[in-house]
């Protein structure tokens, strides 16, 4: 066991997940594969394109403006980093997987929707709405508590401070 965790650097559990990974994958692709064949390929392609060219870029732009405007410190020997935009990171990554996966709805682009669920497709974009207020409210509170306990211990010192020269009048 230990001369295949040396060759293999991992454990023999490990290759069974990853290879028994690889097969999901690819019984998932031969189903996906099944149908309309050169539409998927064309689609994986397209979408390996837009994201490689053109949305790439624009996270990388944007996320630059936010660590700029956050106040983080970018570069190599400037210290650690200070997590501040990462607050901002998380509702806006949640809210851009939702809005990719409903856009339809949400964009009220729903021809056959409603004929094939019988549900009505409105108040899509209102709720998505909601949810992203709801993600940026909630990390804000998270930041706005988390600088409450990191600022604990200055405040304790200072009360001790101010106590202390109370007592010393």
């Amino acid at each position: 066991m230990a001369a295949f965790r040396r060759r293999y650097g991992a454990s023999p559990l490990h290759l069974l997940l990853v290879l028994a990974s690889f097969a999901l994958a690819a019984y998932a692709g031969v189903r996906l594969l099944k149908g309309d064949t050169l539409g998927v390929a064309l689609w994986f392609v397209g979408a390996a394109l837009l994201h490689d060219l053109v949305l790439l870029p624009f996270y990388a732009v944007t996320d630059r403006a936010a660590q700029r405007l956050f106040g983080e410190k970018a570069g190599a020997g400037e210290g650690p980093p200070r997590p501040s935009v990462n607050y901002v990171r998380v509702p806006v990554f949640v809210s851009g997987l939702l809005l990719l996966v409903w856009w339809p709805l949400i964009l009220g682009r729903v021809d056959r929707y409603t004929a094939y669920t019988g549900l009505p497709a409105d108040g899509f974009l209102e709720r998505w709405l909601l949810i992203t207020a709801a993600l940026f409210v909630v990390s804000a509170a998270t930041l706005l508590v988390r600088r409450w306990h990191e600022s604990a211990p200055r405040r304790r010192s200072a009360r001790r401070e101010r106590r202390a020269r109370e007592a010393a009048r």
